[in-house]
């Protein structure tokens, strides 16, 4: 392929349609192969965005999120991340995570949520989120962040695969293969509403159609395995919902009688049809709303 662009250029240049041949070679080379991203100022910010074309990182100087204590209901998957992502800021072992479960139930916000608190803490921990359909460019970002003193966690929210998607193979090399490995500063964190990561009938298309249906599944589902840490997330029970609420109130100074709240929180909850850590604060935002306050 270079050498028909290098001879289009040169065939051009016979015909006098331009005039120096190599800027236009050492272009459309460039075009072809573009030169690797230059790294960030880390110390700008404790966030950033990851983008490819051109490959850059983009800094995000206020994480959109809420506190640690507020999450509420997910006691225990909030202690076991945090103390892994404390393991991994200090520079000791830790595991990649798998966030798996119910909608609304704040898999997304705990991610977060542990991150704030532990750059609060004044440990050099930075987040980088990753878009689903730039796992491909993974392996670029990771030679980038491979030269940097800080520890990374690297994050892709609401992660699965269709049938036809291929993505999963650029994921399983960086999380737990390849001769280079991940680097010693970085770790992965991903959620998502399925355990596997794909859809059960697309597990059972494989197993029915495949020649050997154990290896077709082994294949589609052995990219969680590459997950050291699987944490669930369940529904709420109504007091945990409630006291989601109450929590929210009391965090953001909004009085309301406690009666009045459990009749419109219960309400409210029956519009959407099932009750999580999201309608608790769609209803405290509403709330929050009708007092003329800001949140």
């Amino acid at each position: 392929m270079v050498v028909r662009v290098i001879q289009k250029i040169a065939a051009r240049n016979v015909s006098g349609m331009i005039d120096d041949p190599m800027d236009r070679i050492a272009q459309a080379l460039e075009r072809m192969s573009p030169p690797p991203a230059n790294a960030p100022d880390f110390d700008g910010a404790s966030a950033f965005l990851w983008h490819v074309e051109p490959d850059h990182l983009v800094p995000v100087h206020s994480v959109n999120g809420v506190a640690l204590d507020l999450l509420i209901g997910i006691e225990r998957a909030r202690d076991t991340l945090h103390a892994n992502t404390l393991q991994f800021a200090h520079g000791f072992a830790a595991n990649n995570a798998l966030l798996w479960g119910s909608r609304g139930m704040g898999k997304s916000s705990l991610v977060k949520a542990v991150h704030d608190d532990i750059v609060a803490a004044g440990l050099p921990l930075k987040l980088v989120e990753v878009q689903r359909e730039d796992l491909p460019s993974i392996g670029r970002l990771l030679n980038l962040l491979r030269a940097s003193d800080n520890r990374f966690v690297l994050y892709c929210d609401d992660l699965s695969f269709s049938h036809d998607d291929q993505h999963y193979k650029s994921l399983k090399a960086v999380l737990d293969g390849g001769i280079e490995g991940r680097p010693e500063n970085v770790i992965f964190y991903a959620t998502s509403n399925r355990r596997h990561l794909m859809p059960r009938d697309m597990i059972e298309n494989e197993r029915g159609g495949a020649i050997n249906p154990s290896e077709a599944t082994e294949e589609k589902v052995s990219l969680s395995d590459r997950f050291g840490l699987w944490l669930g997330f369940h529904p709420c029970t109504q007091d945990e919902y409630l006291d989601m609420i109450r929590g929210y109130c009391a965090a953001h100074d909004v009085q309301i009688d406690d009666d009045a709240l459990r009749a419109e929180a219960i309400e409210w909850q029956q519009t959407r049809g099932g009750r999580s850590g999201r309608v608790a604060w769609q209803y405290f935002t509403d709330l929050a709303g009708r007092r003329g306050l800001t949140v």
